[in-house]
């Protein structure tokens, strides 16, 4: 059974281009090799059981996590966990914050840093949590910066309150606790 045919009819001037293109292009004839001239189909490589690329780890909250222990998790919303390295986010603009995000936090992991605060301000009357505030989960949940992220909570008030973060980062290979 043939699915629906979605869209418009394609106009003359583009059928005429089509024919073009193809020109006599029909179906080809083979033998059993599946080739048209007969030939040995060549041979190909066992696929590998690793994927191209590292998939990500789940989508983060504020204060949830994966592959760290709860108590970790605890200590790291309580403020227990004093961060290494900050980064102030006010007077960005969003494409400005976003950027010095992706740096501060790739170069925070490569020196080993455990954990970090940035500040993303609440935001401003008639602008309820901030706009900076309301992308950083998703900035930290995108493909450059994910595989770095353990966790990340809401700071303490003496950090920063709702207008900043703790962010807990991977350790790197080989990095002694």
């Amino acid at each position: 059974m043939r699915g629906r045919r979605r869209g418009r009819e394609a106009s003359a001037a583009e059928r005429a281009l089509f024919l073009e293109a193809v020109g006599e292009a029909g179906p080809v004839e083979s033998d059993d090799s599946g080739r048209p001239d007969g030939a040995p189909a060549p041979r190909r490589a066992a696929p590998s059981l690793e994927p191209d690329f590292a998939p990500l780890p789940p989508a983060l909250a504020p204060g949830a996590a994966t592959g760290v222990d709860a108590r970790a998790v605890l200590r790291l919303r309580r403020g227990q966990t004093r961060p290494e390295a900050r980064l102030d986010l006010h007077g960005h603009t969003l494409e400005q914050a976003h950027r010095a995000l992706a740096r501060f936090i790739e170069r925070a992991a490569g020196d080993g840093r455990r954990c970090v605060l940035v500040i993303t301000g609440k935001g401003s009357v008639g602008q309820p949590g901030g706009t900076i505030r309301g992308e950083f989960p998703r900035w930290l949940n995108q493909g450059r910066l994910r595989p770095h992220i353990l966790a990340f909570a809401e700071a303490q008030p003496k950090d920063g309150g709702a207008g900043a973060f703790y962010v807990l980062l991977r350790k790197r290979r080989g990095q002694h606790p």
